[in-house]
C-alpha cells in the first residue's frame, strides 16, 4: 500500500489528475490536495472529485503532507520548487512526472540544495492527446512503464516509496540513468512528436491546405494523432532535451536523405528493403509488448 498520508499534486491535468484517480481506484485512503497556477483548472479538478481540497492557503495545503508530486511542464520546475520550498517539511518526499530528466534534476539540485536527497525523479510513460482534468482517467498507467532515474543521494526507502506509488497505479517500474532516459526518449517520443507537429504545420501552411485536409484519411490521422498534444508542454520538452534531440534529428535527416535519393533513382528494391526492415522491426516490437502484457 502507498505509505503517504497526504499527497500534494502540483498540476492536476492529465497526468496529475490520472495519478489521483488511479490511487483512489486502487484503494488509497489518504488525502490528495491539488495545487495549480490556474484556479479554474483547480476548481474543475475539485468538482470532478480528483482532489479533496482546492484553493486553500499554501501553509494549509502542505500541513501534514508527506509527498509532493510535480506534474507541471518541465520548464516550470524551478519556479514551482522555489515557490513551495518554504513549505517543505524535513521528511517530505518530492517526485515529478517530467518527460526530461537531466534538466529537471539540475534545477532541483540548484533549488533544493541540501534537500536534494528527498527528490526522486520519475517519468510515467503514458499519455493521451487530450489535456486538463477532464482528460484524466483512472487506468492511464495500468500496464505502462514508469521510469525512475534515482539519484546517488536518494535513500533506498524513498526510492521504494515512489516505486510503490506507481505500482499501486498499475505501473511497471523501470530504472535508467538520467542521461540514458533523455537519449532514449529523444528518439522514441520527442522526435515523433516533433515530426507529427511538423507535418501538420506543413500541410496547414500549404497553398492547397484545404484540398489536402479534405482527403486526409486514416494514415494521416494515425501518424499525426500526437500533434493534438499540449503545445506548451512539448515546446518545453523539445527545448529541454535539445542536445539529444538534435543528434537524433541529424541522424534521421540522413535516413530521409537516403530515402529521397532512392525515390529519385526509382530504386524499388532498396526502398522495399527499408520498408520490409521497418515493418519487421515494428512487428517484433508489437509482439514484445503483447507478450509482456499477457504475462501480467
Amino acid at each position: 500500500m502507498v505509505p503517504f498520508k497526504k499527497i500534494v499534486i502540483c498540476g492536476v491535468g492529465l497526468i496529475g489528475g490520472s495519478l489521483a484517480l488511479a490511487l483512489r481506484k486502487n484503494g488509497y485512503k489518504g488525502r490528495i490536495v491539488g495545487l495549480e497556477r490556474n484556479r479554474e483548472i483547480l476548481s474543475r479538478a475539485y468538482a470532478l472529485g480528483i482532489v479533496d481540497d482546492a484553493g486553500s492557503p499554501m501553509d494549509e495545503t502542505f500541513r501534514g503532507a508527506d509527498l509532493l508530486v510535480l506534474s507541471v511542464p518541465v520548464a516550470q520546475t524551478g519556479n514551482v520548487l522555489k515557490m513551495v520550498m518554504p513549505y517543505l517539511s524535513a521528511e517530505m518526499v518530492v517526485t515529478d512526472t517530467g518527460s526530461t530528466k537531466t534538466d529537471v534534476i539540475a534545477v532541483a539540485r540548484e533549488v533544493l540544495a541540501e534537500k536534494i536527497d528527498r527528490f526522486v525523479p520519475a517519468h510515467p510513460i503514458a499519455g493521451r492527446e487530450m489535456n486538463g482534468p477532464d482528460a484524466a482517467v483512472d487506468d492511464l498507467f495500468t500496464g505502462k512503464k514508469t521510469v525512475i532515474t534515482a539519484l546517488s543521494e536518494n535513500r533506498k526507502d524513498d526510492i521504494e516509496k515512489i516505486a510503490g506509488l506507481w505500482e499501486q497505479c498499475g505501473s511497471i517500474i523501470h530504472y535508467l540513468s538520467p542521461d540514458d532516459h533523455d537519449n532514449v526518449f529523444a528518439t522514441v517520443s520527442h522526435m515523433p512528436h516533433l515530426l507529427a507537429y511538423g507535418l501538420v504545420d506543413y500541410v496547414a501552411n500549404h497553398a492547397k491546405s484545404d484540398l489536402f485536409f479534405q482527403y486526409a484519411a486514416s494514415g494521416f490521422r494515425d501518424f499525426t494523432r500526437i500533434a493534438s498534444s499540449s503545445p506548451e508542454m512539448w515546446r518545453d520538452i523539445t527545448l529541454a532535451n535539445r542536445a539529444h534531440l538534435l543528434t537524433e534529428m541529424d541522424a534521421y535527416l540522413e535516413e530521409l536523405k537516403n530515402m529521397r535519393d532512392l525515390v529519385e533513382k526509382a530504386d524499388g528494391p532498396e526502398l522495399e528493403k527499408i520498408y520490409a526492415n521497418a515493418r519487421r522491426a515494428r512487428m517484433n516490437w508489437l509482439n514484445t509488448i503483447e507478450n509482456s502484457e499477457s504475462k501480467k
